[in-house]
């Protein structure tokens, strides 16, 4: 695939995700990839997984939006809902820019934690690994003021005080110590830094009425509805192009930062977008909460992360050509780890449908982001602790800086 000099914008957005996909997934059927081959009969079998995964978690099929959200409950019990249940906010908007700020910054903070991490909460003596470890350090971090510049204001995020935000302060909060190592506590730590200096940079994008925050997107975002309806791409649209700059090290085209986008030889470059995409999905119940309709939710793609597609690799649909490669551990730029993440997309978009034939629900009523949720993330982490059961990890070992995964 050619780029053309006009095209840069275009790789930030969910529909250069799925076409990328989709055309890789072409290639790979036809035996043109270098690294992978599908073997679609395995992919019914599968969707028999996902579909008995889902009926365990949520026998009234009452299944959420795949968010960050999920990961503050623990055992039925909603951490952030209590928290947002004593706040005084003004109004249902400061709500939703708090709710932003956390989403946020929280997101921004999941990425691969490592096999041995840990998190115990002293308030309710919680302990959680990986990506409900994650969020729970996240939310106790956010609720104590870690990121707001005034003390009378915990629940928020200021530019000022995420841009000095630092990897030792962070260390102390997730518990970070030689026995409970953190993968890419300093990338998070710059990650957090960057997104600071970036809102700061651009306060017509986040401070409509308020100092500059990452809160401020939410602004954005409502002041450009029509009839209170936001288009699920249009929130996409948003992250990607008032937080594009935050990330460290990655391709710039034309003076655009690309953002998880990566050149795949005789290819050319293949947008992601999977903390972003993770965002504008995480986003979608505070705009919800604020009173603002969102619609076209399957605008954006399935997840390009090791779980989605660990459950390819492990249940036999996708297969590398060279088994030695999950032997070996990988960069994320690696051509074989780009189209693996890509070919997860396509892979989530056939998936689906089949998981809802058996569900009998209409793809209306049950979108991608709740086939993800009940569905494939969980049926990734399932196989991959029978399979190995030792660390529970994926059957791909990538090298994580703490920005991608």
């Amino acid at each position: 695939m050619t780029l053309k000099t006009s095209e840069e914008r275009a790789l930030l957005s969910a529909g250069a995700v799925r076409s990328c996909a989709d055309a890789l997934f072409t290639r790979a059927r036809n035996g043109k990839l270098d690294d992978w081959s599908i073997n679609l009969d395995a992919l019914p079998a599968c969707a028999d997984e996902v579909t008995a995964v889902i009926r365990k978690r949520y026998p009234t099929l009452d299944v959420p939006f795949h968010a960050r959200w999920r990961h503050f409950v623990f055992e039925k019990r909603d951490l952030w809902h209590e928290l947002a249940s004593n706040a005084a906010w003004s109004d249902q908007h400061a709500r939703a820019r708090a709710e932003f700020d956390l989403a946020i910054t929280s997101v921004l903070l999941d990425a691969g934690t490592g096999a041995s991490w840990r998190y115990r909460d002293a308030l309710t003596d919680i302990e959680a690994s990986h990506s409900e470890g994650l969020a729970l350090a996240s939310l106790r971090l956010f609720e104590w003021g870690g990121f707001s510049a005034g003390p009378a204001d915990p629940l928020r995020a200021d530019a000022e005080a995420l841009a000095r935000f630092g990897a030792n302060a962070l260390a102390d909060a997730f518990q970070v110590t030689e026995r409970n190592p953190l993968s890419g506590l300093e990338g998070r730590a710059r990650l957090l830094n960057r997104l600071g200096q970036t809102v700061d940079a651009h306060p017509h994008l986040f401070a409509m009425d308020d100092a500059p925050r990452p809160g401020g997107l939410y602004d954005l975002i409502r002041g450009r509805t029509v009839t209170g309806t936001v288009q699920a791409s249009a929130i996409l649209d948003a992250v990607l192009t008032g937080l594009g700059s935050i990330w460290e090290n990655r391709h710039v085209l034309n003076h655009v930062p690309l953002g998880d986008c990566w050149p795949v030889p005789d290819f050319g470059f293949v947008p992601l977008h999977k903390l972003s995409q993770w965002l504008a999905y995480s986003l979608i119940e505070p705009l919800q909460r604020a009173g603002l309709r969102v619609v076209h939710i399957d605008g954006l793609t399935g997840l390009a992360e090791y779980r989605n597609g660990g459950l390819f690799i492990d249940a036999g649909v996708l297969i590398p050509r060279d088994p030695d490669i999950l032997t070996r551990a990988h960069n994320v730029s690696d051509p074989l780890v780009v189209t693996w993440r890509s070919l997860t997309v396509a892979l989530l978009d056939r998936i689906a449908p089949l998981v809802r034939e058996r569900l009998g629900v209409a793809a209306a009523q049950f979108p991608l982001a709740r086939v993800l949720e009940g569905g494939t993330w969980a049926a990734g982490r399932e196989i991959a602790r029978k399979k190995r059961p030792d660390s529970g990890g994926p059957p791909l070992t990538i090298h994580s800086d703490g920005t991608v995964f």
